[in-house]
């Protein structure tokens, strides 16, 4: 799977994302079936969130994503969330709802994402948009984006699925854009060397000389990385405590 902004074939690309996404939502919802209406209102990762926060977050996202999809399909300016009290609304009334409906809205609003992105022609997936957040993209990179948010987000629900879940091709592809985040002044000069995908990267200041070398496999490096782990899993070059890294 490409990780270049500008892939020579952006619709295979998006063909790839649509297999791995509907791939991710078959885990997810398998995992969402198995809980309880007490466990779905029970704590999750994500500080302040329950699980059932976290489920109506993913279902939102599904409605947002598909909203730049129909922008791309038809050039008209359609914006991921009116604004950013719709999105904070919709997941507190959304949040307390039994198992049964956080199922079924996860089902219904990634089966319309997906047939959105069925529309979509070959050409449109070169389309900018733009989400409520963050700079202007081209189509494609929409599902990207989806996929990070349900691998990611399955593990806050901490209900099983780990970062150790992810699949291995997800977690390599995500750590060379994630690493570009972390290539500013506020993150510190390091040297990533992920052996099991044969990669090494580099993150901090662009022109800083790397003062440590972090290595480990790439789930427990992209975990690290999202926060989603302390650094289990990883050592250092000197020898010592993994540096600390601004949020993701």
């Amino acid at each position: 799977m490409s990780i270049d902004l500008d892939p020579a074939d952006p619709a295979a690309v998006a063909n790839e994302l649509r297999h791995a996404i509907d791939d991710a939502t078959g885990r997810l919802l398998q995992t969402t079936a198995r809980l309880t209406d007490q466990q779905a209102r029970g704590p999750s990762l994500l500080p302040g969130w329950s699980r059932g926060h976290v489920l109506t977050h993913i279902a939102r996202n599904a409605d947002g994503l598909r909203n730049l999809l129909i922008w791309a399909r038809t050039g008209v300016v359609t914006s991921q969330y009116a604004d950013i009290g719709e999105r904070e609304r919709g997941i507190a009334e959304g949040a307390g709802r039994s198992v049964a409906e956080l199922l079924s809205d996860l089902e219904e609003s990634a089966d319309g994402l997906a047939a959105e992105a069925g529309r979509l022609r070959p050409g449109d997936w070169t389309a900018e948009v733009r989400g409520i957040r963050g700079p202007a993209h081209p189509a494609w990179f929409t599902l990207s984006r989806r996929l990070t948010e349900v691998e990611i987000h399955h593990v806050d629900l901490d209900a099983g699925y780990g970062p150790a879940d992810w699949p291995l091709q997800f977690a390599i592809t995500s750590l060379h854009r994630i690493a570009a985040d972390f290539a500013d002044d506020e993150s510190p000069a390091a040297r990533l060397t992920i052996p099991d995908a044969a990669v090494s990267l580099q993150i901090g200041p662009p022109a800083a000389s790397p003062t440590v070398e972090v290595s480990g496999p790439a789930r427990a490096m992209l975990a690290w990385l999202v926060g989603r782990s302390s650094g289990a899993g990883l050592t250092t070059a000197p020898p010592g405590q993994l540096p600390t890294l601004p949020p993701w």
